[in-house]
């Protein structure tokens, strides 16, 4: 068997072949068994002399003397040949680890070879670099390329330094909302949320006329009284959102009881097993799904009433002799219509029989958007099959009311069949669900024409949302959250969120389908229009009243500051006094100049800064006339400020 060509000189001259055997031209990674026996035949051989073993008086091992005394070639070709046969020795899997070992090492010493050279020509570069830049700038000052090592040494470090700093800091703080990168927080006060919500104008021109009735809103809301909050529902305007915060984010004396997995929750006042919220979290859907102003309110007084002591969870077929009792009691009234009952006022609707107070409130929401979204939801399967559309004790027929749709549901309908049906109740939904139907004859389309069926619907919706204890904008959730903090005193926990990204601002629609909806949809676009600046100018009322109150209190705080100021001023000029008796009588003219001087002075100085506030208010609010600081002041002042912008 030939041997390989390079363990040859390790091993002495080459052995011949034997006959038949094929002759070996390439030399494998290590020897066979075979080779290594003729390797240890060799006499005077390395693998012989390790097999013969050490002298005596010499311990076994691999570094034993005869080994260490072996001359080391040059060529590191014959050094890996002396320890192939040392190598063979080993087990297989040692001798694997060390070789993987060896080959890391190898790679790693390449790593930092390269990286050593490469940080080496980097810093050269940057230096020839900086050099040039400061030549350039400070011209025959300095020379930058006659520096001394020193300095480049520490020009180099501080470059080095600065790219440090910049990669920890992408590091710890990635992106552009990190805190520490908001130095104007610490310069600039800080912005107003409530007018950085909806990226609208700070100064907001009206476009109706308002009583200060109608634009203070202050309700005194007992909790642990009588009063009654009633939310009436639209769909798609944000109104699960808003009821979640009723009963999950809302600071009370006794919190609602929500369940994991329930979608109901246990809102009972303080003390007592009777519910103070009116809603789908609390009661359930207890008047029918999704009612409306029709409904709620005829049913609720009654509900109420007769649920005193109990939860407010009638069973379906008693909401229709609620609505009939009610209607009943209702007759008696003239009527505007034939066949059309006259809509009681708004106080008796808001108490019941046995003197509770109900608060309507409810959500409005943009018509283009709250359309696509419905429509977008009845797409998935939605159709609110349950709701009642009770109007005058029964509820509409077929014929009054006629469905859009043959199958059960009407999931996978195009945008233009969704437009192109008549009885879609999507069109004018808020005005509808907002008005009193029976001033119209509910959904009986022949009691009056159209044109005036429309202007009488939307004239009523116009009025009971005026006449609501509240209502808010999907739009600018930061506003509807102080407006209902404001009108109930109660706080949340948490602020609202504004969510600018919806389902219906992902429906693409052209100019053309624009119209068409804002045309289908003509009633609650005019209602929106005029809900927006009741809501808008309520808000501007309210912060500017807070503001008028604020300082108010600065100025009481400091008239009184000064009343102390100077009290212990003229009492410890009177104790001086007392202690020199004798120049009392011939100064007591001059002392009396001096207190009318002092208070003269005190008199500028509250000018003075009276009219520095006032200033400052009316940077603050421009176009408004700021008040002396009383309240009713500041309303006159603010609806004279209303007519002088018209």
């Amino acid at each position: 068997m030939a041997l390989p060509a390079c363990a040859a000189p390790a091993l002495g001259p080459p052995l011949q072949p034997e006959r038949g055997a094929p002759a070996r031209t390439t030399c494998p990674r290590r020897h066979s068994r075979v080779e290594a026996e003729l390797a240890a035949s060799r006499p005077g051989s390395a693998t012989a002399l390790v097999r013969a073993g050490p002298p005596r008086g010499v311990s076994r091992g691999f570094n034993s003397q005869p080994l260490l005394e072996e001359p080391r070639k040059a060529s590191s070709s014959l050094a890996g040949a002396e320890r192939d046969p040392l190598f063979a020795l080993l087990p297989g899997g040692r001798r694997r680890r060390m070789h993987d070992l060896r080959r890391r090492w190898d790679l790693g010493s390449l790593c930092r070879a390269l990286l050593t050279r490469g940080l080496a020509a980097l810093g050269h570069s940057l230096k020839h670099v900086l050099g040039a830049i400061f030549s350039k700038i400070f011209g025959p000052l300095a020379s930058v390329g006659n520096m001394d090592e020193k300095s480049n040494k520490l020009l180099l470090a501080l470059v080095m330094l600065f790219l440090f700093a910049v990669i920890v800091l992408q590091y710890v703080c990635p992106g552009t909302e990190c805190q520490l990168l908001r130095l104007q927080a610490f310069s600039s006060p800080v912005p107003d949320p409530y007018r950085s919500e909806d990226e609208s104008s700070a100064r907001f021109v009206p476009r109706y006329n308002f009583s200060r009735g109608d634009l203070l809103r202050k309700v005194d809301f007992d909790i642990k009284g009588d009063d009654l909050i009633v939310f009436l529902h639209i769909q798609k305007t944000g109104g699960t959102t808003f009821g979640r915060h009723l009963v999950r984010n809302i600071q009370l004396e006794q919190p609602c009881e929500c369940r994991v997995g329930q979608k109901k929750c246990t809102c009972h006042r303080p003390g007592k097993r009777e519910t103070w919220l009116f809603s789908r979290f609390s009661t359930g859907w207890s008047c029918g799904l999704h009612a409306d102003w029709t409904e709620l309110t005829s049913c609720v007084p009654t509900v109420v009433d007769g649920k005193r002591d109990a939860k407010l969870r009638p069973a379906r077929w008693r909401i229709f002799q609620i609505l009939d009792a009610s209607r009943k009691d209702r007759r008696g009234s003239p009527n505007i219509y034939p066949g059309v009952n006259s809509p009681s006022s708004t106080k008796a609707r808001s108490t019941s029989k046995s003197g509770k107070n109900f608060h309507y409130i409810t959500i409005l929401r943009d018509p283009v958007s709250r359309y696509l979204s419905e429509w977008r939801h009845v797409q998935r399967g939605a159709t609110w099959k349950a709701s009642l559309h009770v109007c005058d004790g029964r509820p509409p027929t077929s014929e009054e009311l006629p469905s859009c749709y043959t199958g059960d549901d009407w999931s996978g309908c195009p945008l233009k069949e969704f437009m192109d049906c008549p009885y879609n109740l999507a069109n004018n939904r808020q005005v509808r669900m907002l008005s009193d139907l029976t001033l119209v004859g509910c959904y009986n389309l022949s009691v009056m024409p159209e044109k005036q069926r429309n202007k009488v619907l939307l004239e009523s919706a116009k009025s009971n949302l005026k006449h609501m204890a509240f209502f808010g904008l999907t739009e600018f959730q930061r506003k509807t959250q102080y407006l209902f903090e404001k009108t109930f005193n109660m706080n949340f926990i948490s602020p609202f969120t504004q969510y600018n990204t919806t389902r219906a601002s992902s429906v693409e629609i052209n100019e053309e389908i624009q119209k068409r909806i804002e045309g289908l949809n003509f009633l609650d676009m005019e209602l929106y229009s005029y809900a927006k600046d009741l809501f808008l100018q309520r808000y501007q009322f309210m912060r500017q009243k807070e503001h008028q109150e604020a300082r108010r209190k600065r100025q009481e705080q400091r008239k009184f500051l000064k009343g102390r100021f100077l009290q212990t001023h003229f009492q410890s000029q009177g104790q001086s006094q007392n202690q020199s008796q004798n120049p009392i009588l011939n100064s007591n003219p001059n002392q009396n100049l001096t207190q009318n001087l002092i208070q003269n002075l005190i008199q500028n100085l509250t000018q003075s800064s009276n009219q520095k506030e006032n200033r400052e208010s009316q940077k603050q609010n421009p176009g408004q006339e700021q008040s002396d600081g009383s309240t009713s002041n500041g309303t006159n002042d603010y609806i004279g400020s209303v007519e002088k912008w018209r």
